[in-house]
């Protein structure tokens, strides 16, 4: 039987103003996944970027968004202060870079058994054009002493509860990854200002690991002498088990640990899944992939359930960390009904895995093969 990721199957299109095409996953908060053939562009526009809220996001309406004001702050800031977002246009060299990001779960509803949280499919990335400056450049100018460990994030975002004191999330990465030119602080997403569900006026880019440590709505940047014990930094929340688990073992938050660069994996984007094509004619089939903190080496595609791979034309990311296109054509021998596997190879010769990955109690870094359905006739 033809898994869901190969059906298409997911929550019905919902209504988000500017985003008529995703697939809303949950209300409150906001969270909707884009269907994989909508993903076809090089560069992922605005209208079908998908939406990830841990909390209810700001008002923003009729700010001056140039007077936003970022604080930065925390045990091993050297100089704490602030910035508004002129300043950080006036006073840093800008930079635009196609930045790569997924979210965590991305592909949970494929976990058996079942595992809490929004049931992503494999819509949970984009790859959009960022302006704004290198996060280190700031990190520079406010100063970071030697005892840093992590760079965090707190946003204008509110708890669902609506309680002030809690904050609905605020993660961070280690120091050595804030540092990466491609760590942005940014405030323009295509040539365009920031949508409002996409963090505006400021945001961080953490092209490579989960979209959770790319803050929305930035309000503070903290550089930590320790690891962050911010919101969804402890127990289980965007962690996996440090040794390997049997599915559906129970995990103790001792035994979690935090996800670091997320992992190679691809997706087929065209044809859409279920298409209809003519005996005889090749087929051409194409798509994008991406490697975390590396790059990808290979994209085999295989239409016989994986017995066979050939190769793919891969072409080199516009930058690192964005991710790659690739495309073949295939010719399936007789009339009938095929499976399009799509299998990627990062940089260091590691292979998406054709079946599951290892299950976990969160239901993380799920890198399966994408597959698409095929009627030739």
């Amino acid at each position: 039987m033809l898994g869901p990721f190969a059906r298409g199957q997911g929550a019905t299109a919902g209504s988000i103003p500017g985003k008529p095409d995703l697939r809303v996953l949950s209300e409150r908060p906001l969270n909707a996944e884009t269907p994989a053939h909508l993903l076809d562009d090089a560069v992922t526009p605005a209208a079908r970027m998908f939406v990830r809220n841990n909390g209810m996001p700001p008002d923003t309406r009729g700010i001056d968004r140039l007077e936003w004001t970022l604080e930065l702050a925390g045990e091993s800031c050297v100089r704490p202060t602030r910035l508004t977002l002129r300043q950080l246009q006036e006073r840093f060299e800008h930079q635009t870079l196609q930045l790569q990001l997924e979210c965590g779960g991305n592909g949970r509803s494929e976990f058996s058994p079942s595992v809490p949280g929004n049931p992503w499919t494999t819509g949970a990335v984009a790859c959009p054009r960022w302006t704004g400056v290198r996060l280190r450049d700031v990190l520079d100018y406010c100063g970071v002493a030697d005892d840093a460990v992590y760079v965090a994030y707190e946003s204008a975002d509110t708890h669902l509860s609506g309680d002030p004191e809690r904050q609905p999330i605020s993660r961070g990465v280690p120091v050595a990854k804030a540092l990466e030119p491609e760590s942005l602080v940014a405030w323009a997403m295509n040539g365009a200002p920031l949508e409002p569900l996409h963090g505006f006026p400021l945001r961080l880019v953490i092209g490579g690991w989960s979209g959770s440590v790319s803050g929305k709505w930035l309000t503070r940047i903290l550089v930590r002498d320790r690891v962050h014990d911010g919101a969804k930094m402890g127990g289980q929340s965007y962690r996996v088990p440090c040794s390997p688990v049997a599915p559906g073992a129970t995990v103790s938050d001792g035994n979690m640990c935090i996800i670091g660069s997320m992992l190679v994996k691809s997706l087929i984007t065209f044809p859409e899944s279920g298409a209809c094509r003519t005996f005889g004619e090749a087929i051409l089939v194409r798509g994008h992939a991406w490697a975390g903190d590396l790059g990808v080496r290979d994209v085999f595609t295989s239409i016989d359930y994986g017995a066979t791979w050939q190769h793919t034309v891969l072409r080199p990311p516009a930058n690192r960390l964005a991710w790659q296109q690739w495309s073949t054509w295939v010719a399936p021998p007789e009339p009938g009904y095929y499976e399009v596997w799509a299998r990627a190879v990062d940089d260091n010769g590691v292979s998406q895995p054709v079946v599951m990955p290892a299950w976990n109690p969160r239901g993380y870094l799920n890198n399966a093969c994408h597959r698409i359905a095929l009627s030739v006739t």
